[in-house]
């Protein structure tokens, strides 16, 4: 049990972080902005207060660690997708990764992303209110398709 703890809790990192390498990439090679886990924080922080959506996360008061709880919440929820992954496909998983078990999942958690965290923020249902809801929905889909990967190659890399 131990060690299916560990290596989802790994899994769950390495697509993190794979996923925060492709929005470092977007941004120098096409200029779109990166995540703003400021603003993540300060949502995740007035959630404490009862508060779930917001106008304009940006108007909401701010909280002194709001960037390190924006940063620490994004890897917490990665960390819990691995586990989430983990407990559904078991061990034979580990043994032997493949990649459509970790592409439903990314795909899924987008709803997260849509129906929580975008409302949530100010941003609309399914990026509704951004300037380009399609553009928004689509850079989601493909993202969520990185964190797959992650979910599917650190699994290969630790098995």
């Amino acid at each position: 049990m131990a060690d299916m703890l560990w290596r989802a809790v790994a899994i769950g990192i390495g697509a993190t972080a794979l996923m925060d390498i492709w929005a470092i990439l977007l941004n120098r090679l096409f200029g779109l902005g990166l995540p703003k886990w400021d603003l993540v924080g300060r949502w995740v922080w007035h959630l404490g207060g009862g508060k779930v959506f917001h106008d304009d996360i940006g108007k909401a008061a701010p909280y002194k660690h709001e960037l390190a709880l924006g940063w620490a919440f994004h890897y917490a929820v990665g960390i819990l997708y691995g586990i989430v992954l983990v407990a559904f496909v078991g061990s034979g998983w580990l043994a032997a990764p493949t990649f459509l078990p970790a592409f439903i999942l990314g795909i899924v958690t987008v709803g997260a992303g849509w129906f929580l965290l975008a409302p949530g923020m100010g941003g609309g249902w399914a990026a509704s209110k951004h300037p380009n809801p399609t553009q928004a929905r689509a850079l989601n889909l493909v993202a969520h398709t990185v964190f797959a990967l992650g979910l599917f190659g650190t699994a290969l890399l630790i098995r």
